[in-house]
């Protein structure tokens, strides 16, 4: 019946800790994309000619997305990670 109870308190100890390591790389993301959002809000063409200003705020625009995404998909992928990490046997114990 210990064992039961220590198992589960290192499953939550687990959770705990990868929610705080996938911390890091999430906001460097986020931050990543908040500098790339910026960096398209602040860019001002010289006029309707000005092409390369256009394709500037496109670009950040584009990259400012695919950050997020990734950073979504880096914040859905842990609990995923972490059950299939786990394995059959160390699941039945838990129970």
């Amino acid at each position: 019946m210990a064992d039961r109870r220590e198992d589960a308190h290192t499953a939550e100890d687990d959770d705990g800790c990868l929610r705080r390591v996938m911390a890091v790389p999430l906001g460097i993301l986020y931050l990543l994309a908040a500098g790339f959002c910026y960096s398209a809000w602040t860019i001002r063409p010289s006029g309707t000619w000005d092409e390369d200003a256009y394709g500037a705020i496109t670009l950040f625009c584009f990259l400012a997305i695919v950050v997020s995404v990734i950073a979504l998909v880096v914040t859905a992928a842990p609990p995923a990670v972490a059950g299939a990490a786990e394995g059959p046997g160390r699941r039945a114990r838990a129970r």
